[in-house]
């Protein structure tokens, strides 16, 4: 049993990790909450993509491409995103000439003709994913340490709290506002415990595993092993005949069975080492990192990469982004996901409103307790 010591340890750990990642957790958890409605609330934010028809046999790649290379002559075509379930366009990214290089344009595109539509007016989805994964501007393994800090709160949560099944039920509303957030903050962090574990694992997961992956490799692989060599720039740069983007996509599902590809990424198009990359999913399949790499000249894959096939940690890497952000169940899912996901945004707000009420309630008896002393000393003397 745990002693009482350990308990009030354990509560100061809770309350302090609480009140120093509170912030950065509201904001974490409440754009994560939000953010499983990415695709939806792209679409709100132009109502114009919305009305756009949706074909049953969408427009080949190639006629896409052409399209965007007729539309925007000069321009790189970096990444072309396929329709799904929710987006009935196509959309792509482009690098128009003399841009910077961390400026694209994102263009949306009928999926039955593969006309080109014009540039996206907003993309608040996407702003809002960039704010949950990156906080806008910094590393993932930042989010990463949260997750991790979440998995904390939650553990030493589970300890203070041992009579679980006693607190599900128990909310005491006449009692002080300190008790009040209190019952209610044990009861949101039990009711939704499963799904806390899940999205802390998977959150800290995808933002350290990362880090600690190159970390390691850093320190294993022997400097000689590595050597740097130069680059000829000279080397590929001639303009070269591409193959088909909708063989390459043939070739790619012939090499991964089951590929949905949800993204094509071109790097050094039009070029003697040109590659097309397609990224997706497994049909009937819970993983979401299947990837083929195909050099763009030859048509000849690169690059395989089968979550089915390539491990066991691989195929668990596969699973956290499905997991996270529960894309793989419709809009059902993503309800309960909106709704589960909110109650961490209510415990890092219900836990530093306690501590602070405790805090004012510790200063109150202080100052209660200082004149009682006081006049305890003058009669003593």
């Amino acid at each position: 049993m745990t002693s009482q010591r350990t308990l009030n340890r354990l509560f100061t750990l809770h309350s302090w990790a609480g009140i120093v990642t509170g912030l950065l957790l509201f904001i974490v958890c409440f754009s994560g909450a939000v953010v499983v409605f990415k695709n939806e609330i792209d679409l709100w934010a132009n109502p114009s993509l919305a009305k756009l028809p949706r074909s049953e046999k969408p427009a080949s790649l190639d006629a896409v491409l052409t399209q965007l290379q007729t539309r925007y002559p000069g321009a790189t075509v970096e990444t072309i995103a396929l329709p799904d379930a929710v987006n009935p366009s196509y959309f792509a990214f482009v690098r128009e000439r003399g841009a910077p290089a961390n400026t694209r344009t994102k263009v949306a595109l009928r999926s039955d003709t593969g006309t080109v539509v014009g540039p996206v007016d907003s993309q608040l989805g996407q702003y809002l994913r960039m704010l949950h994964v990156f906080l806008f501007f910094g590393p993932r393994w930042i989010v990463g340490f949260l997750g991790a800090a979440m998995l904390v709160l939650i553990a030493t949560g589970i300890v203070i709290h041992r009579k679980v099944l006693a607190e599900l039920f128990t909310q005491r509303w006449g009692r002080s506002f300190r008790v009040v957030m209190s019952d209610l903050h044990k009861s949101a962090g039990i009711w939704g415990l499963g799904f806390h574990i899940l999205i802390a694992t998977t959150g800290a997961w995808m933002g350290l595993a990362p880090l600690f992956e190159q970390g390691y490799k850093f320190i294993t692989t022997p400097a000689a092993m590595a050597p740097s060599q130069p680059v000829r720039k000279a080397e590929g740069s001639e303009p070269a005949p591409m193959q088909s983007l909708d063989a390459m996509y043939a070739t790619a599902q012939q090499a991964v069975p089951g590929l949905e590809a949800r993204y094509v990424s071109l790097r050094r198009w039009g070029t003697g080492t040109a590659e097309a990359g397609f990224t997706g999913n497994l049909r009937g399949h819970l993983a979401s990192t299947a990837r083929v790499d195909i050099h763009a000249v030859t048509g000849v894959p690169k690059k395989v990469h089968d979550p089915r096939t390539a491990g066991f940690w691989s195929l668990v890497n596969s699973l956290m982004e499905p997991l996270h952000f529960g894309d793989f169940g419709g809009l059902a899912l993503k309800w309960l996901y909106f709704f589960l996901g909110m109650t961490p945004a209510f415990l890092s707000i219900s836990g530093t409103l306690i501590w602070l009420d405790a805090r004012q309630q510790r200063r109150r008896e202080a100052d209660a307790a200082h004149p009682a002393s006081a006049g305890n000393a003058i009669a003593a003397g």
